[in-house]
């Protein structure tokens, strides 16, 4: 009589699932949570980089303008020009002076400390030369947007249609981008700094402006809109 031997199954081992402690699992979710974070954030840094290095600095060809349109530039705490707005208003009196165009618009409310920036700077360009009859001030702004804003307005009103954009070379790709959005004929143009100390700020305020470029174009720009 024949016997079969059974076979043996050879148990099928799992293998064994490792135990994280709940503190690594979170260290764990912290890190991702860094990293995609610091992701987002060199993106939209690098993101505002570009826009700035494409920004329009024109849309004519125009070489005489009805206007020229100072942005501001805080005054400091005794109401005197920064050297920032100096050398603004400084630039705009050179090109005024060269034919540029027949009148100036000065641009800034009182943002940083009591002093409206228009009148600081109108008084400086009056100090500088420039008649009265040929200064307009707006005072209300308080972001560049609203410099563009209402200037445009100030400009239909008295039926003007091109400008020239006066501003740190540092503050003009944005400048630029927001003027692109305007119904004007207009160009960018830079103010040199006048001392060192502006030279050195230049990099700084820069770096500043790439934030403050992707600000508008991921909110600013959609929700504190102004109709010209």
């Amino acid at each position: 009589m024949t016997y079969k031997r059974r076979s043996r199954r050879t148990p099928v081992r799992r293998p064994r699932q490792r135990h994280v402690p709940a503190r690594q699992r979170s260290l764990s979710w912290r890190s991702r949570s860094i990293l995609t974070a610091l992701l987002l954030i060199f993106g939209l840094a690098g993101w505002g980089a570009v826009a700035r290095m494409v920004a329009p600095t024109s849309n004519t060809s125009l070489t005489r303008f009805d206007a020229i349109i100072v942005l501001g530039d805080s005054a400091d705490n005794d109401g005197n020009p920064t050297p920032k707005q100096l050398a603004r208003v400084t630039e705009a009196v050179h090109e005024y002076e060269r034919g540029v165009a027949p009148r100036l618009i000065l641009t800034g409310g009182a943002v940083r400390n009591r002093f409206v920036e228009a009148q600081v700077m109108a008084r400086t360009a009056k100090a500088q030369g420039i008649p009265e009859a040929a200064i307009l001030e707006e005072p209300e702004a308080r972001n560049t947007m609203e410099n563009a804003c209402y200037s445009e307005r100030i400009m239909k009103a008295h039926g003007w249609r091109s400008a020239e954009v006066i501003s740190s070379a540092y503050h003009l790709p944005r400048a630029g981008i927001i003027f692109n959005t305007m119904p004007l004929e207009w160009r960018t143009h830079a103010a040199p700094p006048l001392d060192a100390e502006s030279v050195a700020h230049h990099g700084v305020a820069a770096s500043v402006e790439v934030l403050k470029t992707v600000r508008y174009l991921i909110w600013e720009r959609w929700t504190e809109g102004c109709e010209p």
